[in-house]
């Protein structure tokens, strides 16, 4: 059924296209603009003929712009139904005007209270009363009304009343209210979520009760990760700051499930550090890490660490992509295949030269990386979800103790912190050896911390000899110390907190190892 679009009401927040999509309307089928304060000025201010919805009401905006939506003048144009003659009826009675497109979108809460330090009284104004309310009657009357909560609804509005004359059908308008309604749902989600959390503080450790994730589809993925599940890529709405969410794909064939896993895993390692850093993960562990004076050496050292691991992996900078770090990936001697690239930005002749390398590489930038953001991890488990605070900010280098007769030089103390923070994000049980600040051996994911190390150790060979071990938790047993010194480690940083770390200390005593307790853990299941 198609029903023409006639006159709107505009009420919005993000102005972005706004004024564009409003003049299509009014210069090609006449629409009458009705607007709220800024908005209407907006539109007035570009030239267009709009009325204030004072006009319509007879009443001002009043109590600090919180009331001016909130009227019978408004709601029964946007509620009546049009094949009711009573309805129709009531509105010529009273001299109201039918209401055929809603064009709003909410005021910012998941943003404002994503910024550090906001008020409690930020918050609350930033509450929208008056959209939501109106979406909400539009929506519910799509068989008469359309209604759009983003910008990006302008185009998909224009296409209908381009092909209609100036009308939108039915099927059309349903749509616009699924998205509206599920707009309504979040947002109210988002605000439940954060007074659940204000008075949960000190009950619950700021977690909300009960809880209400709303996501937003992005994309759709091939599939899973195995060919036979379905997957797409949803993403919390309102976030800005840069991580694999909001990162842009500039070259390369479609993102695969696993891909986004491990791009997100090596993204969150290489921020860790502040020097050039480079990144490489394969089947979401760090297989190379390393930090140089100069990217280029930061990715070749990184990808000697495990070069056959690092084959097919994902590689994350934390600087800009420069030429010769580009020239050190295409090494034509080295055959290397790289399933993608992730960086903040990358120079011109850079991306050029990548872009020409490899057909299908792909090539992402997420802007400057800035430090670790605060929130909750999710984790679905059958019937359930396991929720927690992100694992940040814990750490506190000053405070790390040697338990040790020998403390670490300051070269191995060096290596030490930066082998403790690629350890962070390494599969539990978790074993790290480096040299400097380039990984050379990693074990991941064992039942048996023992069998991690020597994993470790076969993996760096050789480069065992004076490297320095991390270790994510605690020594439950002695005999990691004994194949630690067997393959040459110097120092070695963990946890603490076994009711073994007595043998474990004496057991580097006895080899002349420095050991340091951080008193902080970093399982990673």
């Amino acid at each position: 059924m198609l029903r023409p679009i006639r006159r709107a009401l505009l009420s919005v927040s993000d102005k972005t296209g706004l004024v564009d999509f409003a003049r299509e309307l009014v210069t090609k089928y006449g629409v009458e603009l009705i607007a709220t304060g800024g908005t209407r000025k907006a539109l007035a201010d570009a030239g267009l003929p709009v009325k204030d919805i004072a006009e319509i009401t007879k009443f001002p905006e009043m109590l600090d712009g919180r009331v001016k939506s909130l009227h019978p003048a408004i709601f029964a144009g946007l509620l009546a139904k049009r094949d009711k003659p009573e309805h129709m009826q009531t509105l010529a009675d009273h001299a109201l005007p039918e209401i055929d497109l809603v064009v709003c979108n909410l005021y910012p809460f998941e943003q404002t209270v994503a910024k550090p330090g906001v008020t409690e009284a930020e918050a609350i104004e930033n509450i929208d009363i008056g959209g939501p309310c109106m979406v909400r009657a539009a929506a519910k009357n799509f068989e008469s009304v359309a209604v759009a909560t983003s910008r990006f609804d302008y185009g998909y509005i224009l296409d209908s009343v381009h092909a209609h004359q100036g009308s939108m059908h039915l099927v059309e308008r349903q749509a616009l209210a699924a998205r509206a309604f599920e707009l309504i749902a979040g947002y109210d989600g988002a605000i439940s979520n954060y007074f659940s959390a204000l008075s949960g503080r000190e009950t619950n450790h700021g977690l909300p009760s009960p809880m209400r994730v709303t996501v937003e589809l992005k994309q759709g993925l091939r599939y899973g990760e195995n060919p036979h599940q379905h997957a797409a890529f949803y993403t919390e709405p309102g976030i800005t700051r840069p991580c694999v969410a909001t990162a842009k794909q500039l070259h390369g064939k479609e993102l695969s499930y696993n891909n986004i896993l491990d791009l997100d895993g090596a993204l969150n390692c290489v921020r860790e550090f502040a020097g050039p850093a480079c990144v490489v993960v394969k089947h979401n562990n760090p297989c190379g890490a390393a930090v140089s004076a100069k990217l280029a050496d930061a990715f070749n050292a990184a990808w000697d660490g495990d070069p056959q691991s690092a084959f097919g992996g994902i590689i994350a900078f934390n600087k800009v992509v420069d030429a010769d770090t580009a020239s050190a990936i295409m090494d034509p001697k080295a055959k290397r295949f790289v399933e993608c690239v992730i960086a903040p930005d990358y120079a011109p002749h850079a991306l050029d030269a990548l872009k020409k390398w490899k057909e299908n590489v792909r090539l992402l930038k997420t802007g400057e990386l800035t430090g670790f953001a605060q929130g909750l991890d999710y984790r679905r488990v059958d019937g359930g979800l396991l929720v927690q605070t992100r694992d940040v900010d814990a750490d506190k280098p000053d405070q790390w103790k040697t338990v040790t007769k020998r403390k670490p030089t300051e070269a191995e103390f060096a290596a030490l912190h930066f082998a403790w923070f690629v350890c962070k994000h390494v599969k539990s049980n978790a074993i790290v050896l480096a040299k400097g600040t380039h990984v050379v051996g990693v074990g991941a994911g064992q039942m048996s911390r023992v069998v991690s190390v020597e994993i470790a150790v076969k993996k760096a060979g050789d480069k065992s000899r004076g490297s320095v071990l991390a270790s994510d938790a605690f020594f439950p047993f002695p005999d990691n110390v004994h194949a630690a010194a067997a393959a040459g480690v110097t120092a070695i940083i963990q946890p603490g907190g076994s009711v073994k770390d007595p043998d474990s200390v004496a057991a580097c005593d006895e080899h002349g190892i420095a050991m340091l307790f951080t008193g902080v853990r970093h399982f990673r299941h």
